[in-house]
Protein backbone atom coordinates (compact mmCIF):
# COMPACT_ATOMS: atom_id res chain seq x y z
CA UNK A 1 0.00 0.00 0.00
CA UNK A 2 2.98 2.27 0.42
CA UNK A 3 3.30 2.56 -3.35
CA UNK A 4 -0.12 4.20 -3.65
CA UNK A 5 -0.27 6.14 -0.39
CA UNK A 6 0.42 9.45 -2.11
CA UNK A 7 -2.68 9.04 -4.30
CA UNK A 8 -4.96 9.83 -1.34
CA UNK A 9 -5.54 13.42 -0.23
CA UNK A 10 -6.09 12.44 3.42
CA UNK A 11 -4.83 9.77 5.80
CA UNK A 12 -8.33 8.38 6.58
CA UNK A 13 -9.14 7.26 3.01
CA UNK A 14 -5.64 5.79 2.79
CA UNK A 15 -6.31 3.70 5.92
CA UNK A 16 -9.76 2.70 4.68
CA UNK A 17 -8.32 1.69 1.31
CA UNK A 18 -5.84 -0.59 3.09
CA UNK A 19 -8.62 -2.16 5.15
CA UNK A 20 -10.79 -2.52 2.06
CA UNK A 21 -8.04 -4.32 0.10
CA UNK A 22 -7.27 -6.63 3.04
CA UNK A 23 -10.98 -7.44 3.23
CA UNK A 24 -11.08 -8.23 -0.48
CA UNK A 25 -8.15 -10.61 0.01
CA UNK A 26 -9.86 -12.37 2.93
CA UNK A 27 -11.68 -15.64 2.39
CA UNK A 28 -15.14 -14.17 2.86
CA UNK A 29 -17.97 -15.97 1.03
CA UNK A 30 -19.54 -12.65 -0.02
CA UNK A 31 -17.72 -9.37 -0.43
CA UNK A 32 -19.57 -6.08 -0.25
CA UNK A 33 -19.20 -2.98 1.89
CA UNK A 34 -21.21 -4.55 4.72
CA UNK A 35 -19.27 -7.82 4.91
CA UNK A 36 -15.92 -6.05 4.49
CA UNK A 37 -16.83 -3.58 7.25
CA UNK A 38 -17.82 -6.38 9.63
CA UNK A 39 -14.64 -8.28 8.79
CA UNK A 40 -12.47 -5.26 9.64
CA UNK A 41 -14.38 -4.44 12.84
CA UNK A 42 -16.47 -1.48 11.68
CA UNK A 43 -20.09 -1.27 12.83
CA UNK A 44 -21.33 0.10 9.49
CA UNK A 45 -20.10 0.21 5.87
CA UNK A 46 -20.05 4.03 5.93
CA UNK A 47 -16.25 4.34 5.75
CA UNK A 48 -15.96 2.06 2.73
CA UNK A 49 -18.94 3.63 0.99
CA UNK A 50 -17.36 7.05 1.53
CA UNK A 51 -14.05 5.76 0.14
CA UNK A 52 -15.71 4.45 -3.02
CA UNK A 53 -18.19 7.27 -3.61
CA UNK A 54 -16.92 10.54 -2.18
CA UNK A 55 -13.32 10.43 -0.93
CA UNK A 56 -10.71 12.29 -2.99
CA UNK A 57 -8.23 9.93 -4.61
CA UNK A 58 -7.01 9.31 -8.12
CA UNK A 59 -8.28 5.88 -9.21
CA UNK A 60 -6.50 6.07 -12.58
CA UNK A 61 -3.17 6.87 -10.94
CA UNK A 62 -3.68 3.94 -8.54
CA UNK A 63 -4.39 1.75 -11.60
CA UNK A 64 -1.13 2.90 -13.18
CA UNK A 65 0.81 2.27 -9.95
CA UNK A 66 -0.72 -1.20 -9.68
CA UNK A 67 0.17 -2.06 -13.28
CA UNK A 68 3.83 -1.22 -12.60
CA UNK A 69 3.82 -3.16 -9.33
CA UNK A 70 2.34 -6.22 -11.03
CA UNK A 71 4.96 -6.27 -13.80
CA UNK A 72 7.75 -5.84 -11.24
CA UNK A 73 6.47 -8.70 -9.05
CA UNK A 74 4.98 -11.19 -11.51
CA UNK A 75 7.69 -10.84 -14.13
CA UNK A 76 7.77 -9.66 -17.72
CA UNK A 77 8.41 -12.96 -19.53
CA UNK A 78 5.65 -15.12 -21.06
CA UNK A 79 3.00 -12.48 -20.30
CA UNK A 80 -0.51 -12.74 -21.68
CA UNK A 81 -2.99 -9.88 -21.43
CA UNK A 82 -6.52 -11.22 -20.98
CA UNK A 83 -9.64 -9.22 -21.85
CA UNK A 84 -12.92 -10.26 -20.25
CA UNK A 85 -16.06 -8.74 -18.86
CA UNK A 86 -18.28 -9.31 -15.90
CA UNK A 87 -21.70 -8.09 -14.92
CA UNK A 88 -23.26 -7.09 -11.65
CA UNK A 89 -26.98 -7.72 -11.38
CA UNK A 90 -28.91 -4.60 -10.41
CA UNK A 91 -32.54 -4.00 -9.48
CA UNK A 92 -32.94 -0.29 -10.24
CA UNK A 93 -32.33 2.04 -13.17
CA UNK A 94 -30.07 4.68 -11.60
CA UNK A 95 -26.73 2.85 -11.32
CA UNK A 96 -24.44 4.13 -14.08
CA UNK A 97 -24.63 1.93 -17.17
CA UNK A 98 -27.41 -0.32 -15.92
CA UNK A 99 -29.87 -1.74 -18.42
CA UNK A 100 -31.24 -5.13 -19.49
CA UNK A 101 -28.28 -6.77 -21.21
CA UNK A 102 -26.56 -10.12 -21.45
CA UNK A 103 -24.28 -10.91 -18.55
CA UNK A 104 -22.30 -14.09 -18.11
CA UNK A 105 -22.80 -13.70 -14.37
CA UNK A 106 -26.42 -14.80 -14.84
CA UNK A 107 -25.96 -16.56 -18.18
CA UNK A 108 -28.83 -14.60 -19.70
CA UNK A 109 -30.21 -11.10 -20.27
CA UNK A 110 -30.76 -9.36 -16.93
CA UNK A 111 -30.85 -5.85 -15.55
CA UNK A 112 -27.13 -5.36 -14.95
CA UNK A 113 -24.05 -3.18 -15.09
CA UNK A 114 -21.15 -4.55 -17.17
CA UNK A 115 -17.45 -3.79 -16.89
CA UNK A 116 -14.60 -4.85 -19.17
CA UNK A 117 -11.35 -5.88 -17.48
CA UNK A 118 -7.77 -6.34 -18.58
CA UNK A 119 -5.77 -8.94 -16.66
CA UNK A 120 -2.03 -9.55 -16.58
CA UNK A 121 -1.15 -13.24 -16.61
CA UNK A 122 2.38 -14.54 -16.13
CA UNK A 123 3.79 -17.86 -14.90
CA UNK A 124 4.10 -16.43 -11.37
CA UNK A 125 0.45 -15.30 -11.14
CA UNK A 126 -2.30 -13.15 -12.58
CA UNK A 127 -4.38 -10.14 -11.60
CA UNK A 128 -6.56 -7.41 -13.06
CA UNK A 129 -4.63 -4.31 -14.11
CA UNK A 130 -7.32 -2.15 -15.74
CA UNK A 131 -11.06 -1.66 -16.03
CA UNK A 132 -13.58 0.25 -18.09
CA UNK A 133 -17.27 0.52 -17.32
CA UNK A 134 -19.45 -0.21 -20.34
CA UNK A 135 -21.93 2.65 -20.76
CA UNK A 136 -24.66 1.46 -23.18
CA UNK A 137 -25.96 3.63 -25.99
CA UNK A 138 -29.27 3.98 -24.09
CA UNK A 139 -27.26 6.05 -21.61
CA UNK A 140 -24.97 7.99 -23.93
CA UNK A 141 -27.97 8.99 -26.07
CA UNK A 142 -29.57 10.57 -22.97
CA UNK A 143 -27.35 13.51 -21.86
CA UNK A 144 -29.64 14.46 -18.97
CA UNK A 145 -29.47 10.94 -17.53
CA UNK A 146 -25.69 10.93 -17.90
CA UNK A 147 -25.33 14.35 -16.30
CA UNK A 148 -27.48 13.40 -13.31
CA UNK A 149 -25.35 10.25 -12.83
CA UNK A 150 -22.10 12.26 -12.93
CA UNK A 151 -20.94 11.09 -16.37
CA UNK A 152 -19.00 13.93 -18.06
CA UNK A 153 -20.55 15.55 -21.13
CA UNK A 154 -17.44 14.56 -23.08
CA UNK A 155 -18.16 10.83 -22.65
CA UNK A 156 -19.25 9.10 -25.85
CA UNK A 157 -20.48 5.59 -26.58
CA UNK A 158 -17.80 2.91 -26.95
CA UNK A 159 -18.28 -0.78 -27.71
CA UNK A 160 -16.75 -3.40 -25.44
CA UNK A 161 -13.97 -4.14 -27.98
CA UNK A 162 -13.23 -0.40 -28.16
CA UNK A 163 -12.94 -0.33 -24.36
CA UNK A 164 -10.60 -3.33 -24.53
CA UNK A 165 -8.45 -1.57 -27.15
CA UNK A 166 -8.16 1.50 -24.89
CA UNK A 167 -6.94 -0.62 -21.99
CA UNK A 168 -4.48 -2.58 -24.12
CA UNK A 169 -3.08 0.65 -25.59
CA UNK A 170 -2.77 2.17 -22.10
CA UNK A 171 -0.85 -0.87 -20.87
CA UNK A 172 1.48 -0.96 -23.87
CA UNK A 173 2.03 2.81 -23.82
CA UNK A 174 3.05 2.49 -20.16
CA UNK A 175 5.75 -0.04 -21.13
CA UNK A 176 3.90 -3.22 -20.22
CA UNK A 177 5.28 -6.08 -22.29
CA UNK A 178 3.08 -8.96 -23.43
CA UNK A 179 3.59 -11.87 -25.78
CA UNK A 180 -0.04 -11.85 -26.82
CA UNK A 181 -3.58 -10.81 -25.92
CA UNK A 182 -6.56 -13.11 -25.56
CA UNK A 183 -10.29 -12.77 -25.00
CA UNK A 184 -13.55 -14.53 -25.76
CA UNK A 185 -15.53 -14.22 -29.01
CA UNK A 186 -16.80 -10.70 -28.22
CA UNK A 187 -13.20 -9.54 -28.57
CA UNK A 188 -11.71 -12.23 -30.81
CA UNK A 189 -14.36 -11.73 -33.50
CA UNK A 190 -13.65 -7.99 -33.65
CA UNK A 191 -11.43 -7.43 -36.70
CA UNK A 192 -10.22 -3.98 -35.59
CA UNK A 193 -9.17 -5.25 -32.16
CA UNK A 194 -7.45 -8.33 -33.63
CA UNK A 195 -5.37 -6.24 -36.03
CA UNK A 196 -4.47 -3.46 -33.61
Amino acid sequence: MGGIAGRFARVEPRRHAREFVLGLLAGLPRKNCWTLAEHTGHATPDRFQHLLARAKWDADAVRDDLRGFVADHLGTDDVVLVVDETGDLKKGTHTVGVQRQYTGTAGRIENSQVAVYLAYSAPRGHTAIDRELYIPRSWTDDPDRCRSAGIPDTHTFATKPQLAARMIERALDAGTTADWVTGDEVYGNNTHLRTT
